[in-house]
């Protein structure tokens, strides 16, 4: 028993060697490959950055934004509070499809409810009373329109289902507030360029992993702990000789 206790230290010593040498080789394989990799980084940034130039279509973000509180001069700490809780059964009834079809039919849109839905996002920054309507889609003006209707037709039916009080609009969307939100071209490139050097890294090292042939003394040692005995030379003979 005391044997078997004192070669166990060795064993786990040995293990953490040769993973050790392993992330070495790794690192040397890289290392020694970085041509490669630096190509396949800009061939992935190639590829991203067509795919930006020539399919990726343009965003604008419209926006406005209502209060929610009663209309009654003289507001209670109660009053206060049924507004913050109700703040996102309002934001339920804005995406609602009642509402999503009337401004389909209000602007003619060749939509269905579900697609407009997809353009619709609506939040509560920090627990406020306030909420913000956005539309985003690839043309300025239809952004615009989209969530001027959004806004109309939601603070109406708000007022017909709540009943305590009209919502209050802060903002409606302007032209000059319409904002363009598509992603930028470095965004994509560098994208592109880190996913291209990940495969040509994983490529590299899945093919060192596979490999099991011996190349060097260090190999035999390591795999088989044999010594070696000789070593023949490498002999590269010049073509014409």
């Amino acid at each position: 028993m005391e044997n078997t206790m004192e070669k166990q230290p060795v064993n786990l010593n040995t293990q953490d060697a040769e993973m050790e040498i392993d992330l070495l080789e790794i690192f040397y394989l890289l290392k020694s490959k970085w041509k490669e990799i630096f190509l396949a980084l800009l061939v992935g940034a190639l590829i991203f950055g067509a795919y930006h130039t020539f399919l990726v279509k343009p965003s604008y973000q419209a926006d406005a934004s209502i209060y929610i509180t009663n209309t009654e001069s003289a507001l209670s700490f109660s009053d206060l509070q049924l507004s913050s809780a109700l703040t996102d059964d309002y934001a339920n009834i804005i995406k609602s499809r009642t509402v999503l079809n009337r401004v389909i039919e209000e602007l003619d849109l060749n939509l269905d409810y579900k697609q407009l839905a997809k353009l619709v996002a609506v939040s509560n920054p920090d627990s406020t009373h306030i909420v913000d309507i956005k539309v985003t889609c690839d043309d300025p003006e239809m952004s615009r329109n989209i969530t001027n209707a959004l806004l109309n037709i939601s603070v109406s039916q708000i007022y017909q289902i709540i009943g305590s009080g009209e919502p209050t609009v802060i903002d409606y969307s302007v032209a000059e507030a319409v904002q363009d939100v598509t992603p930028s071209l470095f965004k994509y490139l560098a994208i592109g360029g880190f996913l291209g050097a990940c495969v040509a890294c994983a490529i590299f090292i899945l093919q060192m992993l596979m490999d099991g042939t011996m190349k060097t003394e260090e190999d035999i040692d390591k795999y088989l702990h044999l010594p070696v005995l000789a070593t023949v030379p490498y002999y590269n003979e010049k073509k014409g000789k």
